[in-house]
This record gives structure tokens, C-alpha cells and sequence, in this order.
């Protein structure tokens, strides 16, 4: 079992930038952060493969959100500029278990999970 730890969330004002860190307790496959506002269903943030050489980004955040890993510290970023109200949420970072190609959208892929952390963006 391998468990993920966020952190990095906060309050901002619109326009801001904030990066979340995703620690690992070990070695994991692909990964991806997700959100859920109030009300709403999670939903797909990022995701990078297991090696870091894929990305994709919902687009929603395309162009504004980065995410990046090192696995010699077993961590995945996020970095997200220009951040716009309707990014607060709480953020959740999720990892898969087994080493395979690809970026996964779906939560259905992953097998870990991170407690989530608030990112607020006031206007």
C-alpha cells in the first residue's frame, strides 16, 4: 500500500499562482490530480505516465496548469498559474499501482489516493 500525501494548497486571489506537491510513500505508476469543487463531481485535473514523458490536461486548465514528477523523491507538482475562481476546490492527487504507458483520465485507474487539499481563488 502506498499512500500520498498533498500539499501546497491555500487562499489566493485571482491571477495567482500556486504549485501542490503529491509525496509518495513509493515507487508508483502513472499519476494525476483531480478536483471537486462544492456540489460538484470530482473531476480530472492532470495526469503524467510513470516515467514523467507524457502529459495531458483537461482544458479547462490547458495552458495554465503544469504537471511534473521526480521519482527519485517519488513526488508529482503541480503548478498552476493564473489562477481563476472557479479553480477552488479541493485538489486530490492519485497514483496508479502498476507500471504501465499512458495517462489516465479516469478514476477508475487509479488505486491510491491522496487526503485532498483546499486551493481557494478569490476574485
Amino acid at each position: 500500500q502506498v499512500r500520498l500525501v498533498e500539499s501546497g494548497g491555500g487562499l489566493v486571489q485571482a491571477g495567482a499562482s500556486l504549485r501542490l506537491s503529491c509525496a509518495a510513500s513509493g515507487r508508483t505508476g502513472a499519476m494525476g490530480w483531480f478536483r471537486q469543487a462544492p456540489g460538484k463531481d470530482r473531476e480530472f485535473v492532470v495526469g503524467i505516465s510513470y516515467n514523467g514523458g507524457t502529459t495531458s490536461s483537461a482544458d479547462s486548465v490547458k495552458g495554465r496548469f503544469t504537471i511534473s514528477r521526480d521519482n527519485a523523491k517519488n513526488t508529482v507538482y503541480l503548478q498552476m498559474n493564473s489562477l481563476k475562481p472557479e479553480d477552488t476546490a479541493v485538489y486530490y492527487c492519485a497514483a496508479r499501482r502498476l507500471f504501465r504507458s499512458g495517462v489516465f483520465s479516469s478514476e477508475n485507474y487509479y488505486d491510491y489516493w491522496g487526503q485532498g487539499t483546499q486551493v481557494t481563488v478569490s476574485s
